[in-house]
């Protein structure tokens, strides 16, 4: 019989305002998740065979070679590695890759990890990006990165649709209200819809409100076969289907600026290979770098259609209590954002699908679909988990 690829542990650290308790260089904070992850899936670090990590940090230098760097410090040695980089949604990526290795035997189990230290450094500088081969049609003429170009990509969408700021707003109060729910979020306290339309101006019509935290930040997830977690006595998820796609680096090369086809191309894939609809979805975690993001991929995943994002999430719709519960821990835009996002919207999941998610614990969840987006609407990777 065919090895079945599941996850059996995730883990991450512990945040103070933003920054990660006890401090430590990225290195540290990404061993920290690691144990942790490990811990939570009941196997050693020695029975680790397959890393695969992202990140910007120690570029140029030894973040250039990342799974070595990080393997030298974790004390493994790899038979598969994977260092796939799309962005915020490279994780979700990673999770696709360790499943294919895991069930043709490259490896037996594999470590997804994730750090970052960027508050604590101030080392957030994706502004300075040199205007060289795709940039220097863009950057020589001031646009910020990466938010101006999902301003212009919210623009773009209120222009055809009639998407208004304050549907926009909707989805940064009702992650905000998941966000009080979650002790460990860095913004806990309750917004109002007037509270983000009286946020500071940062891109037209992005507001400070509509946009992501920068935080430090470590994520891990362990997966194996499921033959093996019976054996550790692990508390598997399964992994039915999963997709990957991009479509542009600079948003002057974005297919349709109104239109996340990469999401589109992404859950296609997923859905097909788990043979499930939008309809079967009981939670569902998505990247929220801006709030036109999260809008953007609801549609593209066809939770809803084209130009009805904005419909769709009024009325607190995807808040606690609402009838389509979304980023329940308090996403990038009230949890954590460490410059790449993706793991802990796998992470939480887990939680959720494992009914270890406390306060915030969603009734019911069988089936949960993860979506990460990277770049400037760049890439997207959909993941869809079971517990069953």
């Amino acid at each position: 019989m065919a090895r079945e690829a599941v996850i059996v542990g995730v883990g991450d650290v512990p945040l103070s305002d933003g920054k990660v308790v006890g401090g430590g260089s990225v290195l540290q904070v990404q061993a920290r998740a690691a144990n942790a992850a490990l811990k939570d899936a009941g196997i050693s670090m020695s029975d680790v065979d397959g890393l695969l990590v992202a990140g910007l940090w120690g570029v140029p230098g030894p973040g250039l070679l990342p799974s070595v760097t990080l393997g030298e410090y974790l004390g493994i040695f790899p038979r598969f590695a994977d260092t796939t980089n799309i962005g915020g949604s490279a994780f979700e990526a990673h999770v696709a890759h360790a499943a294919m290795a895991i069930e043709r035997g490259y490896c037996d189990v594999a470590l997804i990890v994730y750090g970052s230290t960027q508050r604590s450094e101030r080392s957030r500088t994706l502004g300075g990006r040199p205007s060289v081969l795709t940039m220097q049609f863009e950057n020589v003429w001031g646009i910020p990165q990466p938010v101006g170009g999902y301003a212009l990509a919210a623009k773009r969408h209120m222009y055809e649709f009639g998407t208004t700021e304050e549907q926009l707003a909707e989805i940064a109060v009702a992650t905000r209200k998941w966000a009080s729910l979650n002790p460990a979020a860095t913004k806990r306290d309750l917004i109002s819809i007037d509270d983000v339309m009286e946020s500071m101006p940062i891109s037209d019509p992005l507001k400070l409100l509509d946009c992501c935290l920068v935080t430090d930040g470590a994520g891990a997830i362990v997966m194996t076969s499921a033959d093996n977690a019976k054996a550790h006595g692990a508390k598997a998820v399964h992994v039915r289907g999963f997709g990957e796609a991009h479509t542009h680096w600079s948003i002057g090369a974005m297919p349709d600026l109104a239109r996340l086809t990469a999401a589109e191309m992404s859950s296609k894939t997923a859905f097909e290979m788990a043979g499930v609809s939008p309809d079967s979805i009981d939670l569902v975690e998505c990247y929220d770098s801006f709030t036109i993001t999260v809008l953007m991929t609801l549609e593209a995943l066809g939770f809803c259609k084209p130009g009805e994002g904005g419909a769709f999430v009024s009325g607190q719709r995807t808040a606690p209590g609402g009838a389509f519960p979304l980023n329940t821990n308090g996403g990038g835009l009230s949890y954590c954002h460490p410059g790449m996002y993706g793991i802990f919207l796998l992470v939480e999941a887990v939680r959720q699908l494992r009914g270890e998610a406390g306060e915030r614990q969603v009734d019911n969840v069988r089936t949960a679909l993860v979506h990460g987006t990277g770049g400037t609407l760049s890439s997207g990777g959909t993941v869809i988990l079971a517990n069953h």
